[in-house]
């Protein structure tokens, strides 16, 4: 297993939402780094983690599945009791588990921008409010200089900054998201917990498959796309796994945008 250049061998990190898309491609990164790997998911995707975990061993890494669904609290608590109980510590995570439920606004229910809020923004204040916690009992141990107690990435979007017409509970989720983790970030920099975000554009992923399956809607996204390529979670779990090393040791507070140029809007191309 390469654990270079971004070595995070040693290093224990919880990856929500992993057993799919970005969070599985994030979970194999860092296995890949070096770090052992809690895989969550929802009780519903149990084979899907397991199988994450089998594919990281095969590759000569440490996995384990946790279930738990970040909305709830306690099972978010009994999740990193488990973390504790199985590693001890906790030094990376990866605040990813995420969905959405999209609907005009004249037409959404509460259901679904309860379910949107309480998954992409509640989910990561609970899950971080865990982590910090854990981190927290690591002070004891000494530190050496250029390493923080604790990281923390918070999944979060170009919809953070760029309004999304239907995507109401979405985008302001994500807005929220970014609040969050630069309020979290102000606060433990002075606990050498660092805290930052990514924020993906288009990717290749279920969540919105239509999008780049489709030879029309994919030539129409790909005009937003100054590169000229959707991303793949690959190129999401590169962009974490240094965030969680110690080369970006002095970066918190700040969001590392991977979406190929999308926040460069590029309609004003030409003059607009």
């Amino acid at each position: 297993m390469d654990t270079q250049p971004h070595s995070l061998q040693g290093q224990y990190a919880l990856v929500t939402g992993a057993a799919s898309g970005i969070g599985r491609a994030c979970a194999f990164a860092l296995a890949d780094a070096g770090a052992a790997v809690v895989i969550n998911h929802l009780a519903r995707s149990r084979d899907k983690a397991r199988e994450v975990v089998r594919q990281i061993e095969a590759r000569g890494g440490r996995a384990i599945a946790a279930a738990a669904d970040v909305r709830r609290a306690d099972e978010v608590e009994r999740m990193f009791s488990e973390v504790l109980d199985r590693f001890g510590a906790l030094h990376i995570l990866v605040n990813n588990a995420g969905v959405q439920d999209d609907a005009p606004i004249q037409e959404m229910s509460l259901e679904q921008w309860n379910k949107v809020l309480d998954t992409d923004l509640t989910g990561q204040f609970l899950c971080a409010q865990q982590a910090v916690r854990l981190f927290e009992m690591r002070e004891q141990q000494d530190a050496q200089d250029g390493e923080a107690l604790g990281k923390i990435i918070c999944m979060s979007s170009v919809h953070q900054a760029i309004p999304w017409a239907g995507h109401a509970n979405y985008a302001a989720a994500k807005g929220g998201v970014r609040l969050l983790m630069e309020t979290l970030a102000q606060e433990l920099a002075p606990k050498k917990i660092r805290v930052n975000a990514v924020a993906p554009g288009a990717i290749c992923t279920a969540i919105n498959r239509a999008m780049w399956e489709d030879e029309a809607n994919r030539r129409k996204l790909l005009t937003l796309i100054p590169y000229g390529r959707i991303g793949t979670p690959e190129d999401v779990a590169r962009a974490v796994v240094w965030l969680a090393s110690d080369e970006s040791d002095y970066i918190t507070g700040t969001t590392l945008t991977v979406d190929g140029g999308m926040m460069l809007y590029p309609a004003f191309r030409g003059n607009g």
